[in-house]
């Protein structure tokens, strides 16, 4: 019955722009990348009964992911519940008046086609060409994202103004230091009094290093209750036009969780330095520490558009664990990143290395960083400043094109798997990490299909140091092929009961993914 309310007509005013208007206003509108709409009011005996859709931006899309396919349709038929309400009477008064109306947190609730809308939305409505402009930006949504983001990374944002004493805090502030948001910001006191007393030095050193004009980056621990927590503090002085500061602009994030794995990883250190410990207790202990690090699911997991399944096997003959990780996540935005690295080295080097890229590189996404090149460029440079070498290969994957940018820093490439034919991806330069900190690592895409295997791998899969030379791609490759002909539910479990032949000398990683058809 939608259909045939938006071919309803009414006796339209005789001032409707002309045809030429109508379709110039239309390609505007429609490359917009924003939320706008231009209305034509739709009378009956001399009063306005209606609005008609004239034109509408594609890519800015409404509550129910409609574009320009609105063109044409009648208000009172897309949006039946917003007829009568507050947005509907400004239009009118828009229409009637001439002067610009905004309504800064209009709410839209409706059904529609079994689906339920609830959003908020700041509207502003201008007289354009016999017509109303209408644009819109979509408020919840932008909030929704701001909050995982700080979720994801444990962050949150705090401003401080210098001139009035007032302190404005992100919800993630307020998880941060287990406060009740009704209580408002701590207090700068409150703040001092919370700082563990030998780190005073450090928050003092942090505010000269704001007097001085530069940005300020410390790690101070602070008390929220009965437990101390460690926050990692950037921030920056803004100051006005005579240069006197007039705020202060913090990002903060919980690195407790970072600091208890590295204190976790000094004391497996010093037990494994005990020469007492059995050969037994030494595979126990670099076990629990790998499983610190990076914890390995048994079982294939989803992520957007995709399955994926890890692997580690640990080398033969050694006890210390190695370099090798993985990272397999589904940021908010949608975009998916996928990643595999080796560590030069084994023992506890290499172990701290891996948890320091790890780490790293989710500090990295959850501040909003997607480039793989601009990401492996951030690791060479953490990499020079610890004095190791490494091999990474990082990916993002665009679900809604099927698309995979990567970046490699002397990694193999991913090998992709397709209807029984197994290749390498097409491999761009990319340096060893650590190795020159001006190396710069350029970024391929590849197309993705339903059902395509794609596999990351460390070195310890294909590669053995001693004996004769074999050859290892081969039979990886073929098996990816045979599994790739009639690709399933069993596809990952069987690819790595395939690949479960551990190197004498050295860890394996392996990170399988399936296209989801």
């Amino acid at each position: 019955m939608a259909d045939e309310g938006m071919r309803i007509t009414h006796a339209e005013t005789a001032s409707r722009p002309d045809d030429l208007i109508v379709s110039a206003v239309r390609q505007v509108l429609a490359a917009i990348p924003a939320g706008c709409t231009w209305l034509l009011p739709v009378t009956q005996d001399g009063d306005v009964v209606d609005f008609r859709v004239a034109a509408t931006s594609d890519q800015g899309r409404d509550v129910y992911g409609r574009g320009t396919g609105r063109v044409g349709g009648l208000l009172s038929v897309l949006y039946p519940s917003m007829v009568g309400g507050p947005l509907w009477q400004a239009y009118h008064q828009v229409l009637a008046g001439g002067a610009p109306v905004r309504l800064p947190d209009f709410r839209y609730e409706g059904k529609q086609a079994g689906v339920v809308a609830d959003a908020l939305f700041d509207i502003s409505v201008h007289r354009v060409l016999g017509g109303l402009l209408v644009w819109w930006q979509r408020l919840d949504e932008h909030q929704r994202r701001l909050e995982r983001t700080e979720l994801l990374g444990s962050l949150g944002w705090a401003e401080y103004d210098l001139i009035t004493g007032r302190s404005e805090w992100s919800p993630g502030m307020y998880r941060i230091f287990d406060r009740d948001p009704a209580l408002g910001p701590l207090s700068r006191a409150e703040q001092s009094a919370a700082v563990v007393a030998d780190d005073h030095g450090l928050r003092e050193a942090a505010w000269q290093t704001l007097d001085s004009g530069a940005t300020s980056d410390v790690t101070v621990r602070f008390r929220t209750g009965a437990s101390v927590k460690y926050l990692r503090i950037l921030s920056e002085v803004a100051r006005d036009s005579d240069g006197a500061p007039v705020k202060v602009y913090a990002v903060v994030q919980d690195v407790t969780a970072r600091v208890d794995s590295r204190t976790a990883i000094e004391r497996l250190s010093d037990q494994l330095r005990t020469r007492e410990m059995t050969a037994l207790a030494e595979h126990r202990l670099a076990g629990q520490l790998q499983n610190l690090i990076q914890p390995v699911p048994r079982e294939p997991f989803p992520l957007t558009g995709l399955e994926v399944l890890v692997g580690y096997l640990p080398a033969e003959s050694a006890v210390q664990v190695g370099g090798d990780w993985y990272h397999a996540q589904t940021m908010p935005d949608g975009l998916v990143v996928l990643a595999v690295g080796d560590v030069a080295g084994h023992g506890l080097e290499a172990a701290s290395g891996m948890a320091h890229l790890r780490f790293a590189l989710v500090a990295w996404l959850s501040i909003g960083i997607r480039d793989p090149g601009e990401l492996l460029g951030h690791m060479n440079r953490l990499c020079a400043q610890l004095a190791i070498t490494a091999t990474a290969v990082i990916a993002v994957y665009q679900p809604a094109t099927r698309s995979l940018c990567w970046a490699r820093a002397g990694h193999m490439a991913p090998l992709l798997a397709r209807a029984g034919t197994t290749a390498e991806l097409d491999r761009p330069a990319g340096m060893l990490l650590g190795a020159d900190t001006e190396a710069a690592y350029p970024v391929v895409v590849a197309r993705l299909r339903g059902d395509d295997l794609l596999l990351f791998y460390t070195d310890g899969l294909v590669e053995r140091r001693v004996g004769e030379t074999v050859d290892l791609l081969g039979p990886v490759m073929r098996a990816l092929s045979d599994l790739s002909r009639e690709p399933g539910e069993r596809t990952l479990p069987r690819l790595r009961e395939a690949l479960h032949q551990p190197s004498p000398e050295d860890d394996t990683c392996t990170l399988a993914v399936r296209v989801l058809p």
